[in-house]
């Protein structure tokens, strides 16, 4: 089963991990838990049969989700291919439908879409709302103009700087905690400059209206590759987030395929491959693990 479509949503080290990953599915009976099986979809997740499953995305977050610029009517990435996989190890097609970032929680929430799947962080504050499936730790990147002009090396350095960060995400959230230790040290406060989406906080970097963008270290790295003389990476930042796909509350059938489909890519390699093929460190890939308020 694949892609139905691409729609347009209108609201608002590895050594180490390969080992853990290989012995947690070692065992005979360990298979056989994490095997796909898409012919008994009606059985083991009877609420999805006849279901094309609506996965949320905005479509410009690379190496995540992103446009494929052979067919701009595809969406891929990181994400979009994970949901690919897991859906197919269902039995379950799917469809990507796009909008803002901010929107798709609310949009999953109110059952306009059937699961985030973008680069979403777990929050026991976001838990009360939706449940998640973690697969993926989180780094947060600081994106600079070239050079880095301003010697940023740590959140401290920001005091008194424009730094944008997407609406709605922790990063925006990391910043109003660290421009409150900036007043509390006798600094200005960081000046922060929520963006709609990833496009519009490059932007703002790129026209000099921001001295810095905070987002996932993967999508700052990949913008730094793309754009070489551009932007560089001024420093990143370990916060131990768990990124994860979140379904609304009493989707049981919704979230059990994830998981399962999660732990049966991870087991057969097919994980492995799909962080290769986006160019993603596998060592931040996690054991998948259920996560509700």
């Amino acid at each position: 089963m694949g892609i139905t479509s691409v729609i347009k949503l209108s609201a608002p080290c590895c050594v180490g991990l390969l080992a853990m990953l290989g012995a947690l599915w070692a065992t005979p009976a360990r298979a056989a838990e994490t095997a796909c099986e898409p012919a008994k979809l009606a059985v083991k997740y009877p609420s999805l049969k006849g279901v094309t499953v609506k996965v949320g995305q905005d479509g410009e977050s690379p190496p995540f989700s992103h446009r494929d610029p052979k067919d701009f009517s595809k969406i891929i990435g990181l994400d979009a291919d994970l949901a690919r996989a897991v859906f197919a190890c269902a039995g379950v097609p799917v469809t990507f439908v796009t909008g803002s970032w901010s929107g798709l929680i609310p949009a999953a929430m109110a059952g306009q879409i059937d699961v985030m799947w973008d680069t979403l962080l777990y929050t026991p504050e976001r838990a009360k709302k939706l449940d998640f499936v973690v697969y993926m730790g989180a780094v947060t990147g600081v994106m600079a103009p070239k050079g880095n002009p301003k010697n940023l090396k740590s959140l401290g350095d920001l005091c008194g700087l424009k730094v944008t960060a997407g609406l709605g995400t922790t990063q925006e959230a990391q910043l109003r905690d660290a421009a409150g230790k900036c007043t509390a040290a006798g600094k200005k406060a960081i000046d922060i400059i929520t963006a709609p989406d990833i496009p519009a906080g490059i932007r703002l970097v790129q026209n000099g209206r921001a001295d810095a963008f905070s987002t996932n270290k993967a999508l700052v790295t990949s913008m730094a590759e793309k754009m070489p003389g551009v932007f560089d990476i001024a420093f990143e930042i370990e916060t131990g987030s768990k990124i994860a796909a979140g379904v609304a509350k009493g989707r049981d059938d919704l979230r059990r395929a994830i998981f399962d489909g999660l732990r049966a890519i991870a087991a057969d390699g097919r994980m492995q491959k799909i962080f290769a093929d986006n160019r993603i460190d596998f060592a931040t890939a996690r054991a998948p693990e259920v996560l509700t308020e």
